[in-house]
């Protein structure tokens, strides 16, 4: 079982991790912003703790401005769509709190569920990027367009808190990672980067939080 003080180097870890990378390859300043308020975001996300969507709330404004700035428009629409999300998940999440009031408890769905819808929404993915590519300038629509109706069902599944969603922000974050690197944004490299560790993480600690 992981531990409260392995909890609080994890998070330390990430956040001198992000600033490091920032020293290093310096980019846009809010970059280095969104990268910090994501680290504590999904660290907090990944101990059931509902105080992530405090920390969500301005990721979300951050990092759409980099979207914006990139041109990923899907990735604008899906952080619509996350700010509106985070709203209900505060009520989901105050519903699912344990005695302490502040830690949830996580549900799960069968296979025989989660397979079909997920390939049910790769498909629409393709969807999408094939749109993006032929009417918008986006600047990688196949990738932006995975990426962002693959994160839509992780968010769904994450505000209903349902343990599954952290095999798709696994899936996801790594195509964010290669993304990142095409446009050359290292702080949202090193971002995305730790949170494929964070899913591990997130994994193993809501294994935890449903035993219980």
């Amino acid at each position: 079982m992981l531990s409260k003080r392995f909890d609080r180097i994890f998070l330390v870890s990430g956040l001198i991790v992000q600033v490091l990378t920032y020293w290093l390859a310096p980019s846009q300043p809010m970059a280095l912003v969104s990268g910090l308020l994501g680290i504590v975001s999904v660290i907090l996300c990944s101990q059931g703790n509902i105080w992530t969507f405090l920390f969500g709330f301005g990721q979300i404004l951050t990092y759409s401005y980099l979207c914006y700035l990139e041109r990923f428009y899907a990735g604008l629409a899906m952080n619509a769509f996350y700010f509106l999300s985070q709203i209900y998940g505060i009520f989901a999440w105050r519903k699912l709190r344990t005695d302490d009031g502040v830690i949830i408890s996580p549900r799960s769905l069968p296979m025989k569920q989660f397979v079909p819808l997920c390939t049910l929404v790769l498909l629409l993915a393709i969807g999408v990027g094939w749109l993006l590519g032929r009417n918008t300038n986006d600047s990688q629509p196949y990738m932006d367009a995975i990426t962002t109706v693959v994160s839509i069902l992780a968010q769904v599944m994450m505000v209903m808190a349902i343990r599954q969603q952290w095999w798709l922000w696994l899936f996801v974050d790594i195509l964010f990672v290669i993304m990142w690197i095409v446009a050359g944004n290292w702080s949202m490299v090193m971002q995305y980067g730790f949170w494929c560790v964070n899913c591990i993480y997130g994994m193993l600690r809501w294994r935890n939080l449903a035993a219980k």
